[in-house]
């Protein structure tokens, strides 16, 4: 902060003179007074231990890597063997009752997969909405999704994937939550990640194409017009069915419902679930819902 403080010095003229004399001016000095402000530095952004394991760690590539290889050898299985019903659940199918759409003979075959933390990482958004401590906005997602572009990469494994479900003669479509009024941008940045090209409600569907909002169901249904779904994958269980984002369902609830007899053998055979710590319905839960009572301890005091 700076103060200016005028100092003025009048000169006076002491004269023998009897003759009026002319008025002498004022001096005027200006003196600068600069005042030093410490300005602490920025707090440095670090991303969070969910981000650090996901997009940074060793351990993330391998486990992705495993998984679309897992994924690739399981369709490049169904298309030779041809199988005669989808992995997509009927409508009103339940735990009890788990019903799955028929495949028409002619049917051409398609793996369907979520595109977010499935096929890519966002890391141009994640790392913007870090620096600006905001957490998730969707304003600023919906500009991601318009121009995030070449700032999103292919996660560990897809390609290759990709490579060989091509080659089985599977079509890969992508059924993501994206607003389908960005669809030219969402195409964009799997195209710039390497992974293809995708017509809007061709190869890829978005939010808004089918009743139902972020629900996926609706989507399915009409992927399943067309094709046969041999295989669905994401990162979170709404990418597979919505009976699983059931919000009335506890986290344990919602655990045992993926055990159910019905279910708990397409996990890995048709239903493939990608792992993701940073955000979604699995980050949830108390410390009595996390750790079961039954599983209580607690070391000996101390002498």
């Amino acid at each position: 902060m700076k103060h200016l403080i005028s100092l003025t010095a009048l000169a006076l003229v002491a004269a023998c003179q009897t003759f009026p004399s002319d008025p002498v001016p004022a001096e005027t000095t200006t003196v600068t007074i600069v005042e030093t402000v410490e300005v602490p530095p920025p707090t440095p952004v670090e991303p969070t231990q969910g981000q650090q394991w996901l997009f940074g760690s060793a351990e993330a590539r391998v486990a992705m890597v495993q998984d679309w290889n897992a994924i690739a050898s399981y369709v490049e299985a169904k298309a030779a063997s041809r199988p005669n019903a989808s992995v997509v659940l009927a409508p009103g199918a339940t735990a009890e009752s788990a019903d799955f759409l028929a495949c028409g003979a002619d049917q051409p075959l398609a793996a369907v997969f979520d595109a977010d933390e499935t096929l890519i990482w966002n890391l141009g958004s994640m790392a913007a909405f870090d620096r600006m401590s905001t957490g998730f906005d969707p304003k600023v997602w919906d500009q991601w999704e318009k121009t995030g572009a070449g700032k999103a990469v292919a996660i560990p494994g897809v390609k290759d994937a990709f490579d060989r479900i091509r080659a089985a003669g599977v079509e890969i479509i992508v059924n993501t939550n994206r607003n389908n009024a960005n669809y030219a941008g969402t195409a964009d940045t799997l195209k710039a990640a390497g992974l293809g090209e995708f017509a809007h409600e061709q190869t890829l569907f978005l939010r808004g194409d089918a009743p139902g909002g972020s629900g996926k169901d609706g989507r399915r249904y009409l992927i399943s017009d067309n094709y046969c779904v041999i295989a669905l994958a994401g990162d979170q269980l709404g990418d597979i069915a919505d009976i699983f984002n059931d919000k009335t369902l506890t986290p344990p609830a919602r655990k045992a419902l993926t055990a159910s007899a019905s279910f708990d053998t397409l996990w890995g055979n048709g239903w493939f679930i990608l792992p993701n710590p940073v955000y979604g319905p699995s980050i949830a839960g108390t410390m009595d819902e996390v750790f079961p009572a039954e599983t209580y301890w607690e070391p000996a005091a101390k002498e």
